[in-house]
């Protein structure tokens, strides 16, 4: 029985024609600026973004912090969402090689930061005791609220406040075309107000490897210099850019318009979840994207299962689904997340229901299915 693995979409493969550009790809070398895929690639990468330049990285860890360097000075500050990926899944980069303060803001159930709150959070740069405020960090989709998309109204509007500022605005937009899919708009237009963003080919676009930091022209040239800083100056790296190059394509031959089979996938899953005794913290309709997070609980709470804490109930039951040949990952505040993703077909997504069904029975948090008569 082959695994169906939801831990995320990174554990995409490529696709034939992907393998079949990177074999053929034409390369030089990129630290002299002379690979001419990679070339083509930024250039498509800023096309599709509205932006004037682009650079490929090797990550989406390294798009943020190379842009984090560009923008913020030693001793600055950033604003972001508390649990942003920025803040919580980057080994604290922009305190460790970026010199730089943070100051978290939480997220409403929608992904957003208060407006009101991101404007009070600017330090007073007249006081001696503060650090400098520098940038303001939004990240799309939001992962922790479910992978929900921002709106480009929102984004203009805390880029207004930024601005307002005298600071610059960058997007996290590791999955930025899965909201502008889920939003029927292009990401030109969820990024026009911003200064800088970072997405990643290597998550719903199915590329082995990289991203894409865009933004201006002198923007572009120091993070290309902050690239070279953390060692992510690569050589003959057209043999992987051209995989990028498929995947932004327009229409049926590129990577992005298929994001919608994930969030439909994503849906069907959800809306099966939560009818299941046994799962806790699911609204289905709250599925916008490709990120489905529930809680485990026991239907019983008078049965054994009852005496579990939600962590140990959530590690048995991704054990139990293992055993059944699904993959899913722990997520913060004892949840479990699922991501659909290319290479995840409808019917896979039927035998995952039915897998999570016999593990909620095998760790106790949901009666068994009764056998049906013969």
């Amino acid at each position: 029985m082959s695994l169906i693995d939801l831990r995320s979409d990174t554990v995409t493969r490529p696709t034939p024609e992907m393998r079949r550009a990177m074999a053929e790809a034409e390369v030089g070398d990129d630290v002299f600026g002379d690979d001419p895929t990679v070339n083509a690639l930024e250039e498509r990468a800023a096309e599709i973004t509205g932006m004037e330049g682009g650079l490929f990285v090797a990550s989406g860890s390294m798009g943020n912090l190379v842009s984090l360097v560009a923008h913020v000075p030693r001793g600055g500050e950033i604003i972001a969402e508390a649990e942003s990926h920025t803040l919580m899944d980057e080994q604290a980069g922009h305190a460790v090689i970026v010199g730089a303060s943070a100051r978290g803001i939480p997220a409403r159930p929608d992904g957003t930061m208060d407006p009101l709150l991101v404007d009070r959070a600017f330090r007073n740069p007249l006081d001696l005791h503060e650090p400098r405020t520098a940038l303001i960090v939004l990240e799309n989709t939001h992962a922790h609220s479910m992978g929900q998309p921002l709106t480009p109204a929102y984004t203009a509007e805390i880029a207004a406040i930024a601005h307002g500022h005298g600071v610059p605005l960058h997007v996290d937009g590791a999955r930025l075309f899965n909201a502008a899919v889920a939003l029927g708009v292009r990401a030109s237009d969820l990024l026009a107000p911003a200064d800088s963003a970072t997405f990643c080919l290597s998550k719903g676009l199915a590329c082995p490897i990289g991203s894409v930091v865009v933004g201006a022209g002198g923007f572009i040239a120091r993070a290309r210099r902050a690239r070279k800083l953390v060692g992510g100056g690569m050589r003959q790296v057209g043999i992987v850019a051209a995989a990028g190059l498929v995947a932004l394509r327009d229409g049926p031959a590129g990577m992005i318009e298929r994001l919608a089979e994930d969030h439909e996938n994503a849906r069907i899953l959800a809306h099966a979840l939560a009818s299941m005794p046994g799962i806790a913290g699911l609204d289905p309709e709250r599925t916008a994207t490709n990120f489905v997070v529930f809680g485990i609980r026991a239907a019983d709470p008078a049965g054994p299962a009852g005496a579990l804490s939600p962590r140990e109930l959530r590690d048995r039951f991704l054990e139990e689904l293992r055993a059944e040949g699904v993959l899913m990952v722990e997520y913060p505040h004892d949840t479990i997340r699922a991501v659909t993703h290319y290479g995840v077909t409808a019917a896979e997504i039927e035998r995952v229901v039915s897998a999570c069904r016999a593990a909620l029975a095998r760790c106790g948090a949901a009666s068994a299915p009764a056998t049906p008569a013969a």
